[in-house]
């Protein structure tokens, strides 16, 4: 999700936004940015459900009448510049949402923070990390794609020999067994290699 990494790392160094709606704690805008900034913190971008489970209790995400009135408010936040709709994962799944800042100034002029700045530090350097970790796993992915395709030109060849050797009226038994353990190898390696790069792009 890198999109929405570099969307939360420009809301945690945004200055102090102005928006023309109320932010009073107690209310269900306050509450529904608060819990989204949480969520946040965490590195996961809540939809209306995951918000509803944490504030009300999971029974309340069952009552479609209510999760269309959080839905209704969330969509007032966006128009009010509060929140942002980010893209469906999948076509089924329902809207999920970010903070477009951590810090408001509501239309009755109150200063609003959903992170202290230690909070705000800790997950850009986490974040900052992350993409760190991304960026050498790739290049390490592309360093290792000549190899990959050493492995398989061996084991080609390799094979072509067995066949090879198993067509003649007499087996060489020298070059079916090298061939043999050299298709082995590069098999097992590019079995694991495959393997890590999967696990990898999982992740």
């Amino acid at each position: 999700m890198p999109d929405e990494l570099e969307s939360l790392l420009r809301a945690l160094n945004s200055d102090v936004k102005p928006v023309n709606i109320r932010l009073r704690e107690g209310e269900y805008q306050h509450s529904l940015a608060e819990t989204i900034a949480s969520f946040e913190l965490e590195l996961c971008f809540p939809d209306a459900k995951a918000l509803i489970r944490k504030l009300f209790g999971k029974q309340k995400t069952e009552d479609a009448q209510f999760v269309s009135k959080i839905q209704t408010i969330l969509k007032k936040m966006e128009k009010s510049g509060i929140v942002k709709i980010l893209p469906k994962e999948k076509p089924w799944e329902l809207q999920r949402y970010a903070l477009t800042s951590f810090k408001f100034q509501d239309i009755e002029k109150n200063q609003v923070i959903f992170a202290t700045e230690s909070e705000t530090k800790g997950i850009i350097a986490s974040i900052r990390f992350q993409q760190k970790a991304k960026y050498v796993s790739t290049r390490s992915q592309r360093n290792m794609t000549p190899i990959i395709l050493l492995l398989v030109s061996l084991a080609t060849i390799s094979f072509a020999t067995i066949l090879w050797s198993l067509s003649q009226p007499t087996i060489n038994l020298t070059i079916f067994v090298i061939s043999f353990c050299i298709t082995t190898i590069c098999s097992i390696i590019l079995g694991i290699s495959i393997a890590g790069k999967s696990a990898s792009q999982k992740s």
